[in-house]
């Protein structure tokens, strides 16, 4: 249920998913949704919690198994950018598109998007510190700085994906960002 409820919600956004469609697309009525979840909010919190608990853990998980640290970064640019293109169309990535209509104003929101965003740092930065030690990533930049610098530029990544850049552009994003490798 949650999943059906966070699809829609990456499709439509927060604010263009009217209480119905969540009804309609999850097949719970309207008093079993309101007493498991509360309210839209309440369930929006919870489809992100349950993003960040799969999708940011597998890349966590990716990043920590890594031997070779440039292709495992390289594969998680790569598959990113399917991921926010394929099969569903231009959605971008579900977390990004949350910072864009709901951080500025709700700070629930904002605090599941800053643990995301530190988790996946962090998780860069211990990649990117083994990759320095075993030299395979230039040592011109402080772990924590060149972390920084690759979410930047996979967050960006994924504006630019539902904005409609095409694979060859994607490329172009993905080969320089990593040139800092």
């Amino acid at each position: 249920m949650l999943d059906k409820a966070k699809d829609l919600f990456w499709r439509k956004g927060y604010n263009g998913t009217p209480p119905q469609d969540i009804i309609d697309e999850t097949g719970l009525s309207r008093s079993s949704l309101y007493d498991t979840y509360g309210d839209k909010h309440s369930l929006f919190l919870k489809t992100l919690q349950r993003y960040r608990d799969r999708e940011t853990v597998a890349v966590i998980e990716h990043l920590d198994k890594a031997e070779d640290i440039p292709l495992a970064i390289r594969q998680l640019f790569q598959e990113t950018y399917k991921e926010c293109l394929l099969p569903r169309g231009r959605r971008g990535c579900y977390m990004i598109n949350a910072v864009h209509e709901m951080v500025p104003h709700d700070p629930k929101v904002e605090t599941i998007v800053q643990e995301n965003r530190q988790a996946t740092e962090d998780a860069l930065t211990r990649a990117i510190r083994r990759g320095q030690q075993k030299g395979q990533i230039s040592r011109d930049h402080q772990s924590r700085s060149l972390a920084r610098f690759l979410l930047n530029g996979l967050w960006g990544l994924t504006t630019q994906v539902k904005s409609g850049i095409d694979r060859k552009l994607a490329e172009d994003i993905i080969k320089t960002t990593l040139s800092f490798l």
